[in-house]
């Protein structure tokens, strides 16, 4: 586990499955960052087993505060051994929790999770160019734009641009 700021980053626990349940059927929180698809109990159970087993993704829980409660996951995914490249998420699911820091504080951790553990050398990521949010948390991570999909994705009735941006091992090194 490791930890900045009354944040950590630990492995995703069967104990937290039905939080997490919850979180990836809530409409508003899901159409922040893809379409919505409702999820079943079977489907996420099977999800939850299928992390054990890859090797092209790590995935964890986002714990924060004293008591270490869990308010969200991130991920890298897609991890290219040859290319040294990976994709990262994050979902803060508990929306009391927003907006605290926690997001950047998960991001910087799972940054240093990728360069200093997985030693890659690039973490990519696709965002809503309307989600002023993220972008921010992104931005003070030491992540910079690369460029806009225009109208890449249709969610909740309207077709959106995604902005593409990423890190380099030697930008997050400076920072």
């Amino acid at each position: 586990m490791v930890q900045e700021a009354g944040v950590s980053l630990g492995p995703i626990e069967e104990a937290d499955l039905s939080q997490l349940k919850a979180w990836i059927n809530d409409r508003e929180t899901v159409i922040q960052s893809t379409s919505y698809q409702p999820v079943s109990g079977a489907q996420h159970e099977g999800w939850y087993s299928s992390l054990a087993g890859r090797q092209d993704m790590v995935a964890f829980a986002i714990r924060a505060g004293e008591s270490s409660d869990l308010v969200g996951t991130c991920k890298l995914s897609g991890i290219q051994g040859i290319h040294r490249s990976a994709e990262l998420a994050i979902r803060i699911g508990d929306v009391a929790r927003r907006g605290e820091g926690i997001g950047t504080a998960a991001v910087r951790l799972l940054l240093h999770h990728a360069f200093a553990d997985l030693n890659l050398n690039r973490v990519f990521l696709h965002v809503f160019s309307g989600n002023a949010a993220a972008l921010r948390t992104y931005e003070k991570a030491g992540f910079v734009s690369e460029g806009l999909l225009r109208e890449a994705v249709f969610i909740d009735g309207a077709y959106l641009d995604v902005q593409v941006m990423s890190v380099l091992r030697s930008e997050w090194k400076c920072l």
